[in-house]
């Protein structure tokens, strides 16, 4: 198989249920079905949502002023069981981490309140440093593009001059970026 044959095979996560989105959440695609059994095994948890990923997420932002950029709508579902398990870590004390950046903005599109509800959605939210986070305490990501929805996100979360720093070093060690490209998990 070459090129588009393998991406129409396995471009997907072991996890994937549902038909609708462009993409593949490729933070997810480091996931194997052997690693999450171990990290189950260890008492951490799964818990599902489904977004369907369109062409907006990876839409560069061409606006001089980044608050005018405008993310596309994309629909989410999050299930009952998603909303109380992470209302269960919130009251415990546990860490809620997304894998994923379209996971980050489902979520938090899910949690206008500050608590996630559970339910069908459409989410337009668009993440940028300045931004203060509700649900999460970590992320599991790519390395992106430069001037990406996706980069900016990233940015709000652990700070712009830390992802500066954290991609220069990933620059010089040759890691990978984009949909293939090396994960990192910031807590």
């Amino acid at each position: 198989m070459r090129g588009a044959e393998v991406d129409r095979e396995r471009y997907q996560t072991v996890y994937a249920k549902h038909d609708g989105a462009i993409a593949a959440p490729t933070a997810g695609l480091h996931f194997t079905l052997e690693l999450i059994d171990t990290l189950k095994n260890r008492g951490i948890e799964f818990a599902p949502i489904t977004l369907y990923v369109g062409p907006g997420t990876f839409r560069p932002v061409r606006v001089e002023r980044v608050e005018d950029h405008r993310m596309e709508p994309e629909r989410y579902v999050v299930p009952e069981q998603t909303a109380l398990a992470i209302k269960a870590a919130r009251r415990e004390g546990r860490r809620v981490i997304a894998v994923g950046t379209t996971t980050v903005r489902t979520l938090e599109h899910a949690a206008t309140d500050g608590e996630v509800r559970a339910g069908a959605g459409v989410a337009d939210l668009f993440i940028y440093p300045g931004y203060r986070f509700r649900v999460i305490d970590g992320l599991i990501t790519n390395f992106h593009l430069p001037r990406s929805t996706l980069l900016m996100l990233v940015s709000a979360f652990a700070g712009r001059e830390t992802i500066l720093a954290v991609y220069r070093e990933a620059i010089a060690h040759r890691y990978r970026f984009y949909s293939y490209g090396d994960a990192m998990l910031i807590i």
